[in-house]
C-alpha cells in the first residue's frame, strides 16, 4: 500500500470510498533504556530539546503506523482514513504508541469532479 494514501481526514481529495475495511492499528511497545534515560537526564540539565527523546518517540510513531499500514494491506486496503495516535504508559519507563485508521478501498473521482 502507498503510504501517500493516509491521513487523518475521512476523506481523499480526488477519490472516493468504495469499501470499508475496518479498524487497523499499529502498537508498539517500548522502553527507554538505561543508556538513554542517563543520555537525557543530561540533556534536561542543559536544557532544550532532550534529542536522545525525541528520536525515541519518533521511532516508536514511525514503527507503529508502519505497523498500521500493513494491517491495512493485509486486509486489502489501498487507503487509510482518520489516521490518530495515542500513547500510554503502561508502567514506568514503558510506554505503549497505538497507531489507528479505517482501512478503506477508494477509486479515483473522474476528472473534475
Amino acid at each position: 500500500m502507498d503510504k501517500n494514501m493516509t491521513t487523518t481526514c475521512y476523506h481523499l481529495d480526488g477519490y472516493r470510498v468504495v469499501r470499508n475495511l475496518g479498524i487497523v492499528r499499529g502498537i508498539i511497545v517500548r522502553s527507554r533504556s538505561v543508556f538513554g534515560s542517563i543520555g537525557a537526564a543530561f540533556q534536561t540539565i542543559v536544557g532544550g530539546d532532550i534529542t536522545i527523546l525525541m528520536e525515541l518517540c519518533e521511532q516508536t510513531r514511525q514503527g507503529a503506523f508502519d505497523m498500521m499500514v500493513d494491517h491495512a494491506a493485509e486486509r486489502g486496503a489501498n487507503a487509510v482514513i482518520g489516521i490518530s495516535y495515542d500513547a500510554t504508559e503502561v508502567m514506568q519507563g514503558v510506554t505503549e504508541v497505538l497507531c489507528y485508521g479505517t482501512a478503506v478501498e477508494v477509486e479515483a473521482l473522474p476528472r473534475g469532479q
